[in-house]
This record gives structure tokens, sequence and C-alpha cells, in this order.
């Protein structure tokens, strides 16, 4: 129904980043990144990592500001959220 961003809080290689979710699918997700020039290599798993400079244009394109407790809750609810466990599985 919908793709999801979080407020960007975590620094990283100099940028601050935030969180692109689908509470949907994986193909809405990456069709949404995809149309928004998100580079491929920012999928992990179940969300793109996406820099604070990009947030205004993907939430005038559409995406929906929640803050960090309600994405990881929809995205949980939408059985596409990856466990800490699988992630070190990878």
């Amino acid at each position: 129904m919908a793709v999801l961003i979080d407020p960007p809080l975590w620094p990283r290689h100099g940028r601050v980043w935030g969180h692109l979710v689908s509470d949907t699918s994986l193909e809405e997700l990456h069709a949404f990144a995809r149309a928004m020039g998100i580079p491929e290599r920012g999928f992990d798993l179940d969300h793109y990592d996406v820099p604070a400079d990009m947030h205004p244009r993907l939430i005038e394109a559409g995406a929906h500001l929640v803050d960090g407790r309600e994405l990881v809750r929809r995205l949980r609810a939408s059985g596409l959220r990856v466990t800490a466990a699988r992630r070190r599985r990878r």
C-alpha cells in the first residue's frame, strides 16, 4: 500500500541516512527506488539506505514520512522484515 521513509538519523560515510521500505512488496520498493534513481547498492535485504539530501524529493514523490518505530512496525506486519539472525547468515 505504501512506500515509507523514516527521518535521517544514522551517520555513516560523512552523511546522515534514513531508511526506505515498502509495507506491501519488495517489487514496489525496487520500482520506487529505480524511478527515483536510488542505486541498487543501497538495498539491504528489506530496505534502502537513503541519504538525508534525498528525503525531500522522495517524500514529494510519494514516500510517506513515519518515525522509525512505525516504519519497523509496518515492515514487520508486512512480513518483509529481515531479522538480525537472518542478516548475520547472509
